[in-house]
């Protein structure tokens, strides 16, 4: 009776491995739903993709059954939701996209098995019409020769001289060490030791620093060049002296560290009634030189990216580039 349970289990063992070999190379699997996130872009709608600058600050709302998410689009106009849940293929998720200066925006998003795991929704919102008062030529202050300017900071390295030091080593030559450091190299002679030291004083340093024996038995002497190997504002030289007295001299290149600031101007790229420009993150002082009807005119930016003609936002620049980015729009009243 035994014998037989053991035959019968094997059995069934077998016939389910069989099946599991032959379902697995078809792809049938176990559905894991892994889609509860919704990331995306909004973007302003336009013929040109020139014209498809990033929308920040727009209400995103998402919704499902009776769940209800909310988020805004930062300065690049990336939006991310996370549902709590899991959305099931073949269910639907509404987004809603709403700001002030947009008309509102609603997208069905169907839910399938994998790409819409990946899927990144791009949301283009039309932009609400201009009046007729302010885009009228009459009405229009017209702003003309827009430049940007900004000075970028920089440290500076200037050389202001040179400086010498003259120093001996005292030492009476032929006298055997008998172990009593220092001693020659070869540990025979009686040996002494000497120190040169300069000071290039506050905010400078020294390059290009050098040491040599220059009288005396000079092939009898070694000079330990570790304490002026790199630039510094103190820099010393050690030479060892194993026979009669020598005479040493360091020298070095004096400069002065300093910052220098750097004005620079550039054009800013303009589309109808927005101009984008992107500067170095070390920059500072941005202001803006443009003519009013005509009259040249100088625009600090200031902290505030305040403009009496436009309004001004800083966009996050795209991972590993070191930039910032700029982004201007006409005030109603204004035209390029």
């Amino acid at each position: 009776m035994i014998r037989r349970r053991i035959v019968i289990w094997a059995g069934v063992a077998a016939v389910a491995g069989t099946l599991a070999a032959v379902l697995i190379p078809l792809g049938l699997h176990r559905y894991r739903p892994d889609w509860t996130t919704i990331q995306g872009a909004v973007i302003r709608s336009d013929k040109d993709p020139r014209k498809e600058s990033p929308i920040a600050g727009a209400l995103v709302t998402a919704s499902h059954g009776v769940a209800s998410l909310s988020a805004q689009s930062d300065s690049s106009g990336y939006f991310k939701i996370v549902f709590p849940g899991v959305v099931w293929p073949g269910q639907s998720v509404t987004l809603k996209f709403q700001h002030p200066d947009y008309h509102p925006l609603d997208l069905t998003i169907p839910i399938q098995f994998r790409s819409t795991t990946r899927r990144l929704v791009i949301a283009p919102m039309e932009p609400m019409p201009v009046d007729a008062e302010d885009n009228s030529t009459a009405a229009s202050a017209v702003v003309s020769n827009v430049k940007v300017r900004y000075t970028v900071n920089s440290e500076s390295a200037v050389n202001i001289g040179s400086a010498t030091k003259i120093f001996q080593v005292i030492n009476d030559g032929n006298v055997p060490c008998r172990r009593r450091a220092p001693c020659s190299p070869d540990g025979y002679w009686k040996a002494s030791t000497g120190l040169g030291e300069l000071d290039a004083g506050l905010g400078n340093e020294f390059r290009n620093a050098r040491a040599s024996c220059i009288a005396g038995p000079c092939p009898f002497t070694r000079i330990d060049s570790s304490g002026f190997a790199h630039d510094g504002r103190v820099i010393t030289a050690k030479a060892l002296d194993w026979s009669a007295t020598a005479t040493f001299l360091l020298e070095a290149e004096v400069f002065h560290i300093g910052i220098v600031s750097n004005v620079r101007e550039l054009y800013p790229v303009i589309f109808e009634r927005t101009l984008q420009f992107n500067l170095p993150p070390t920059q500072e002082g941005v202001s803006f030189e443009a003519e009013i009807n005509g009259n040249p005119m100088v625009f600090p930016l200031g902290p505030e990216l305040y403009l009496s003609w436009a309004t001004c936002r800083v966009r996050d620049a795209p991972e590993g580039q070191k930039a910032t980015m700029y982004q201007c729009d006409l005030k109603p009243g204004y035209r390029f």
